[in-house]
């Protein structure tokens, strides 16, 4: 034993960790300049008064006909795109809208997205982003929770569809419909197209004052827990969006930008649009995201950079292959969600040599990127980088999503290799700008007394974990983790496993009650790889091999499709909702077997046995 009470081993390990930190730090110090850089940057745009509206402005006068826009067979440049906008500032302007006042946009992934947008800003108009996809009750909720009495509708039948289903409740609010596009508007909504034409490409008569606090626009949660939330999107964190690449990643103004995500969300629209006019780069548009036309389209503009989230590069990577596969520009792939075995396979089909992956949250006050094509790894966490960054990972309930504290009332850091709960601590340098509407909203997203009395932190309902070498992984979404036998399960990590087994294209993993038993069962929701049928024996013996006892899915159902969000995230709500009930399910179910080392059909009369218990789980 040492002085101190510790044993050899011990103090081996602990100066094995010491060691590895201090490699770590070595490692991440590169990513904390260019970190320091970019505050640094940020400070003197938003200090002299400026925005990523200024820096569009510098690239307009050093390129003006530079392409900035491509979509389809359209080629817009960056004067083009400024003399548009412009006309759409003086548009609102004349029509006497002010700094604050809200507009509401339903446009599709194209040119017009892009300078309608920017005219509503130049007047600080705040520009609220509604998601394509919405229908109803949801399109009037967003509509109603910003308060807008304006609403710009896209080109596109779903779009003037989606529109007029709602259009007397919109009426009745005495909402404002402009339609683009050259077809004659229905009674009702107003032409847009031929009134913008006619004001002038000149710069506002009156420059508009913005700070970084003013709000840009209203980025949408996704809404997989409930009805969308509207996340308020600063002059000041869109910047920071907008220039984190350029001092993470080396993007170049000679890059070509292919964004095959929705501008209403903020990869598409802060990191993809942002960063080109940061740098002033050209921007390739597709409407909608489409895995058939993906690689044409990187060939056809020559892209060099592109982006995607959660579930859209195996989407490409259950694509049939194709000789051309490797036939392209791409040098650099970013984005969020990717899982480590869509990773390899997409890197080793199509030979893209790096991929970048990143965490943030719109409404978050954290980003974290891995720059280090480390597979798997969201971002790095050096103890002198997250130092900088000022996050922690903490012990939390699984079953409550409440960080856990101890008697003094204070919350304890896991250790190394443990799952935690991510927190960033809050301050005047990091303020949390929430959501729009009732305080409460906001005030539900942030832990009190964390670490110290009066200290505040975000809770970003995320469980990552680190691990000895200092990369950083998510692991899950508290709501979507759930305990089983006493064991806490993370359907993240349970899909990935599952996702290996053979025959299987895509998985979405969640837990349900059980009548009789604490927690939630396992299960899976799986889409077969078409024409396979499914081998349930091996299933069985892939599963019990991989995968701890109470990790292993109940419960099986064979689909043809998992539903996705806008940008690309499994929905598990109404898969909860319906469980293992032949009669709400009209996908084939499965249940475990032991004694027959399968899955069976579980129909009513097994059903019923589980209910009452006569089937031991």
């Amino acid at each position: 034993m040492k002085p101190d009470g510790r044993s050899r081993d011990e103090v081996a390990g602990s100066a094995a960790i010491d060691a590895a930190a201090a490699a770590a730090d070595r490692r991440d110090s590169p990513l904390i300049e260019a970190g320091q850089a970019l505050e640094a940057q940020l400070g003197k745009l938003l200090e002299a008064g400026g925005s990523v509206l200024t820096q569009l402005a510098d690239a307009v006068r050093s390129h003006p006909d530079k392409p900035f826009l491509l979509c389809g067979t359209e080629a817009h440049t960056y004067g083009e795109v400024d003399a548009v906008a412009n006309r759409v500032a003086n548009f609102f302007h004349n029509r006497g809208f002010q700094k604050g006042d809200t507009v509401a946009l339903l446009i599709y992934n194209e040119p017009a997205f892009v300078w309608t947008f920017l005219g509503l800003a130049r007047v600080g108009v705040r520009v609220a982003l509604l998601n394509t996809n919405l229908r109803e009750q949801a399109l009037l909720h967003c509509i109603g929770i910003v308060g807008a009495k304006h609403i710009i509708v896209g080109q596109g039948q779903p779009l003037l569809d989606a529109t007029s289903e709602v259009l007397s409740k919109l009426q009745a609010e005495g909402v404002t419909i402009w339609l683009q596009g050259s077809a004659l508007p229905p009674a009702g909504m107003c032409a847009w197209d031929g009134p913008v034409q006619r004001e002038s490409v000149q710069p506002l008569p009156v420059q508009v004052s913005i700070t970084p606090g003013d709000t840009l626009c209203y980025i949408y949660t996704s809404g997989t827990t409930g009805l969308p939330k509207a996340a308020i999107m600063t002059h000041g964190k869109f910047a920071a969006y907008s220039n984190m690449l350029v001092f993470s990643t080396g993007v170049q103004s000679n890059d070509i930008f292919y964004v095959p995500l929705p501008l209403y969300h903020t990869s598409g629209l802060g990191i993809g649009l942002g960063t080109a006019m940061t740098i002033g780069a050209t921007l390739a548009l597709r409407r909608k995201f489409s895995a058939r036309h993906f690689w044409d389209d990187c060939r056809r503009y020559n892209a060099t950079l592109t982006f995607y989230i959660g579930e859209l590069l195996r989407y490409l990577c259950t694509a049939p292959e194709r000789p051309d596969d490797k036939d392209h520009k791409l040098r650099l792939v970013l984005g969020a969600g990717l899982s480590p075995d869509v990773w390899r396979q997409f890197q080793e089909r199509f030979g893209v040599p790096q991929i970048v992956e990143y965490y943030g949250m719109t409404e978050g006050t954290l980003g974290l990127i891995n720059v280090h094509n480390r597979v798997g790894a969201v971002g790095v966490a050096s103890p002198r980088y997250r130092k900088s960054k000022s996050f922690s990972l903490i012990e939390c309930d699984i079953d409550t999503g409440e960080p856990i504290r101890g008697k003094d009332g204070k919350c304890t850091e896991v250790k190394i290799g443990k799952p935690g709960l991510l927190v960033n601590k809050l301050s005047t340098d990091v303020p949390y700008s929430g959501y729009l509407g009732k305080p409460e909203l906001t005030e539900k997203k942030i832990l009190r007394n964390v670490f110290q009395e009066g200290d505040a932190y975000l809770n970003t309902g995320d469980l990552m974990r680190i691990y000895k070498e200092y990369f950083i992984y998510f692991v899950d979404r508290l709501g979507d983790t759930f305990r089983w036998k006493g064991e806490n399960v993370a359907t993240t990590e349970v899909a990935q496993v599952l996702s290996e087994m053979e025959g299987v294209q895509e998985v979405n993993v969640y837990g349900v009650k059980v009548p009789g038993h604490e927690g939630r069962a396992g299960m899976a929701s799986i889409v077969p790889n078409p024409g396979q049928k499914p081998d349930f024996r091996r299933w069985y013996r892939f599963i019990t091999t991989k995968l701890p006892p109470y990790a292993r899915p109940l419960f099986l159902r064979l689909t043809q499709e998992i539903q996705v969000t806008g940008t690309f995230r499994h929905m598990k709500t109404t898969l909860v909702k319906e469980g293992f009930d032949p009669k709400k399910v009209k996908d084939p179910l499965f249940v475990i077997d032991n004694g027959k080392k399968s899955y069976i059909p579980l129909d009513l009369t097994v059903y019923s046995g589980i209910l009452i218990e006569q089937a031991r789980l």
